[in-house]
């Protein structure tokens, strides 16, 4: 009898067990159903730089200015069309006095291109027909003194000499006696170059005083312009060709002209110091300087594909300017060129 109960038992509770295993399922959590009225709106990230981008604009683009700058202007335009940009750049290389005039008095460009700092008188002009030109540093350059290979008798001069070699002195020998009594040929950047102006500015003016014993950039470029065997062209290739063509020649031009016929000229030192990156930068060569482009917030803003030009030059040029003969500029003279450019276009 206790045993048939003890088996009841058990078979109670393996029953109870079995019944509890299949009881009803737990009802399921629905899901939250979102509000297509209340749900947050996914606002894509929109880059504010993208409509400077080389593929991003068209139209033309007008420049013109200083020879020196032109090599440096170029090869930034390729690297811009190479990235892109499918419009038209007109480069001139005039000059910087022609290139201001062009951007100041005609309003033809869009860009004036400078080895040298505006003018007083050039913003005024500038002003005068509504546009107030805007500065970016882009380089610096050194100005090379050069005379033909087959000259031996000259590696260095100093400032009072060059002064005399491009004014009054007739002869080498009346330089210096040991070198020889030949007549002195020189070659020359024109008036409208900013290569000229710099020149008179830095080695003509100090050599010719006024009547207060100040340095006279008048009398300066009176001087030069005054000297025998004096031949002057804007064309730095038609420099290049003569004093390549005669021991007794001497001429002067960027150095980037002299990087690319290094191997028919000699450059000079000045002061006992030979322009390369370091003297330039330094400002221990005599005679470097910087390098300059010009535009206006009115014209960038108008014409995009002028900003986006810039914008491309200032962001790319220290890749390039080594190459094409150039000196970069400091960081801190592109940031604020880049910080000009900003308040420009409102960025």
């Amino acid at each position: 009898m206790r045993k048939n109960l003890s088996v009841s038992l058990f078979v109670l509770m393996a029953a109870v067990l079995v019944l509890s295993a299949c009881g009803p399922a737990s009802t399921p959590v629905a899901e939250p159903v979102l509000d297509p009225t209340t749900a947050p709106t996914i606002i894509p990230t929109v880059d504010p730089m993208a409509m400077y981008l080389p593929e991003n604009v068209t139209g033309d683009i007008v420049s013109a200015g200083s020879s020196t700058v032109f090599p440096l202007s170029e090869r930034m335009s390729q690297r811009f069309s190479e990235e892109g940009y499918t419009g038209s750049i007109t480069i001139d290389s005039i000059g910087s006095g022609a290139g201001f005039e062009r951007f100041c008095v005609n309003g033809e460009t869009d860009i004036a291109n400078a080895s040298r700092a505006i003018k007083t008188s050039e913003v005024e002009a500038c002003q005068a027909i509504g546009r107030e030109p805007l500065q970016f540093r882009v380089g610096t350059d050194a100005l090379a003194i050069v005379v033909s290979k087959d000259n031996t008798f000259v590696t260095d001069v100093t400032k009072v000499e060059l002064a005399l070699i491009f004014s009054t002195a007739e002869k080498w020998s009346d330089v210096r006696p040991e070198w020889p009594a030949e007549p002195i040929q020189r070659f020359i950047p024109g008036t409208d170059s900013g290569t000229f102006d710099y020149f008179v500015e830095a080695i003509m003016a100090p050599a010719n005083k006024n009547a207060d014993g100040k340095a006279d950039i008048a009398l300066g470029e009176a001087a030069i312009l005054a000297a025998k065997n004096l031949q002057m062209s804007e064309d730095d290739n038609v420099l290049v060709q003569g004093v390549e063509g005669s021991p007794y020649a001497i001429g002067f031009f960027g150095f980037a002209y002299y990087q690319e016929n290094a191997d028919k000229l000699t450059v000079l030192s000045v002061e006992s110091v030979a322009p390369n990156a370091q003297t330039a930068e330094d400002n221990s060569y005599p005679i470097s300087r910087p390098l300059y482009i010009y535009s206006t917030a009115q014209i960038m803003q108008e014409k995009p594909q002028v900003a986006a030009f810039i914008y491309f030059y200032l962001t790319n040029v220290n890749n390039e300017i080594l190459d094409v003969g150039y000196f970069p500029a400091s960081q801190a003279a592109l940031d604020e060129a880049l910080n000009i450019w900003r308040t420009a276009v409102g960025k």
